[in-house]
């Protein structure tokens, strides 16, 4: 990462202004909705499982344990809902040790929000009301992940033959064909196929809404009454951008123990740093979390695409590279 001297800011002032402006905006939302707005810690005694994630760590003075700035405060707002707290919302800074691009900087906004009693069904409508406010969206096309597969590559991910036929399928695309003729799991799979080929395709005038994750993907969400194939997951995608990822809320501590030390297993597969499952909330999920829904939203990125910006760091007082 190449640091630069200048001690200006990154966003011009009539950015700032449209950045407070869609901060007030959605305060405002959710206000008319009777959603409580709360602000949980930055850093934590524990970080994620997750394969995908990566916590940044701090140390405190003398204390030699460490710190992890979190990823999302998922957990801690979770902890408030197992407490007794009504539908609530965040809007803070969260940290993933990620690479910088277009689309990415270390530091970042995050709205997030769980709704009491919803399920995802309705966590989509309300998503997509938000879009449609704050952005001026057209109403979203929602299709469900199998779908899409089809719709796109003509494969069905759920039959007997779902690997074999998307290792196929990504053949005929020269920029992934070799990575995908290497790649010996499912997920990965689906997961290069959607990032690289899907999305770049999805029609960029409407928010699409992208719901029943497999169930493998599942990560804190219930698996389907109605096919077990599939976990209530689902992600919004708009402007050739990766928005949000929402989830009807696993509440079973059991299932979730059992998903966290899987994590484990694939951490320690993948030759990556071991993580604590975060026992404040496992202890939160057997006292008891009630039903709910609740999604994660890339506000910087809403921003962007509110205001045309193509580098996140358009949208930021400070990117990293100022800070």
């Amino acid at each position: 990462m190449q640091l630069d001297e200048s001690w200006q800011p990154d966003a011009s002032l009539a950015m700032l202004h449209q950045r407070a402006a869609l901060l007030r905006q959605i305060r405002e939302f959710f206000y008319a909705r009777d959603v409580l707005e709360v602000d949980t810690p930055i850093l934590s005694r524990f970080g994620v499982t997750d394969v995908h994630l990566s916590n940044a760590i701090s140390y405190l003075g003398k204390d030699t344990r460490a710190w992890y700035l979190q990823t999302s405060p998922e957990y801690a707002m979770k902890r408030l809902l197992a407490a007794g707290s009504p539908s609530i919302y965040q809007l803070g800074k969260v940290f993933r040790n990620d690479e910088l691009s277009t689309r990415h900087n270390p530091e970042f906004t995050m709205l997030e929000w769980y709704r009491l009693g919803f399920t995802m069904t309705e966590l989509i409508a309300e998503v997509d009301l938000l879009l449609q406010v704050t952005l001026n969206a057209a109403p979203a096309h929602r299709i469900s992940y199998g779908q899409l597969f089809i719709d796109q590559l003509q494969v069905d991910i759920f039959s007997s033959n779902g690997f074999a036929g998307l290792q196929q399928a990504l053949q005929g695309f020269p920029a992934v064909a070799e990575l995908a003729a290497r790649e010996t799991d499912f997920d990965t799979l689906q997961q290069l196929a959607l990032a690289l080929i899907i999305e770049p395709r999805l029609d960029p005038s409407v928010p699409v809404i992208l719901y029943d994750y497999p169930v493998s993907q599942a990560a804190l969400a219930q698996v389907s009454a109605e096919d077990p194939r599939v976990a209530c997951r689902f992600e919004v995608f708009y402007q050739g951008m990766e928005l949000a990822n929402g989830y009807q809320e696993l509440t079973d501590a059991t299932q979730q123990l059992q998903r966290f030390q899987l994590d484990q297993q694939r951490r320690e597969q993948a030759g990556l740093p071991a993580m604590a499952i975060d026992s404040r909330l496992m202890a939160a999920l057997e006292a008891g979390l009630p039903a709910c829904s609740g999604i994660a939203l890339g506000f910087d990125r809403l921003l962007m695409i509110r205001t045309g910006a193509q580098h996140i760091r358009e949208v930021l007082p400070f990117s990293i590279t100022r800070a």
